[in-house]
């Protein structure tokens, strides 16, 4: 077996859905085509937002589709001790701060300075907290603070990087994301630090995930690199949309997936993905998928 170690890491939110369906296959074909490991993180660290239940309902899924991880799964959710660590090293090095702003809070504060909400909706921290909490007033301290990567981490603030199906990409985080979340007020770990820490522990050389998390990928590597660990390869695959053109999610209500026909899902999942799968089994079918993958890591 190679170096290569993949991973499909899904939120137990809700059961599979097709567009989640590509992205497992996707990172798997890729693992096996590279005679790689690959693995199963549940990132459930948004406890609120998971469906009880779910994590199983996913690994039943996949399993049913053929899907197998060559290591049992693991959960975000018993990883607590792991991102602390990470975080108590950036916030010795002067990296990270405290900050009492809710998203009103931000909303207003870039209203003030009539800055307009920058692409895709999210707002870029106006810095309110990088000084400390002294001045803030006493309702916006809250027993329980988020934890922010600050000033002193933005240096050099442009990001480039290659991704394996997008080609080059690049983005300055500071202009464009600002100082971002670590640690939430509530306590639950934000999820740039938590994956980050667990593709290290895992030893993932390879990122196979959907398109719509490409934005996510410069602060991930800024993090990677503050911290030490190494950056992986990444590859984003194609979205599936809605009959409103956006992304399929949960959210815009995605069904789960009709896994009466095992086969017949994978097959219209490997097509997104520019894969014809004509074999009369599932095995086959998966099989076929290896040899037609046509994605390989750079050298």
């Amino acid at each position: 077996m190679s170096g290569y170690t993949g991973r499909f890491a899904p939120s137990p939110t809700g059961a599979l859905h097709a567009g989640s369906l590509v992205a497992a296959l996707a990172s798997w074909v890729d693992a096996r085509a590279h005679g790689g490991r690959w693995l199963v993180r549940i990132e459930d660290v948004d406890g609120p937002r998971c469906v009880p239940g779910a994590d199983r309902v996913i690994l039943q899924q996949l399993a049913a589709c053929g899907l197998h991880p060559d290591e049992p799964p693991v959960w975000q959710s018993q990883r607590g001790a792991l991102y602390e660590q990470a975080l108590q090293r950036l916030l010795e090095a002067g990296w990270a701060y405290p900050c009492a702003c809710s998203r009103k809070d931000v909303a207003e504060a870039l209203a003030a300075r009539q800055r307009a909400r920058p692409r895709h909706g999210e707002l870029v921290y106006p810095g309110t907290c990088r000084n400390g909490l002294q001045g803030r007033p006493a309702r916006a301290i809250r027993v329980l603070t988020a934890r922010r990567l600050g000033p002193d981490a933005w240096e050099p603030v442009r990001i480039d990087w290659q991704d394996r199906r997008l080609g080059a990409q690049a983005q300055d985080v500071e202009a464009e994301v600002g100082d971002f979340v670590l640690r939430r007020a509530d306590g639950l770990w934000a999820y740039q630090l938590a994956v980050v820490v667990d593709d290290a522990a895992q030893g993932v050389t390879d990122v196979v995930r959907g398109e719509d998390l490409a934005d996510n990928t410069a602060r991930q590597i800024h993090l990677q690199r503050l911290l030490g660990l190494p950056t992986p390869r990444y590859l984003h695959t194609p979205l599936v949309l809605g009959p409103n053109g956006e992304k399929l999610s949960k959210q815009n209500g995605a069904r789960p997936l009709d896994l009466a026909d095992p086969l017949h899902a994978v097959r219209e999942a490997a097509a997104v993905l520019g894969l014809r799968l004509d074999a009369p089994t599932l095995a086959e079918a998966l099989a076929q998928a290896v040899r037609q993958w046509p994605y390989r890591p750079a050298d």
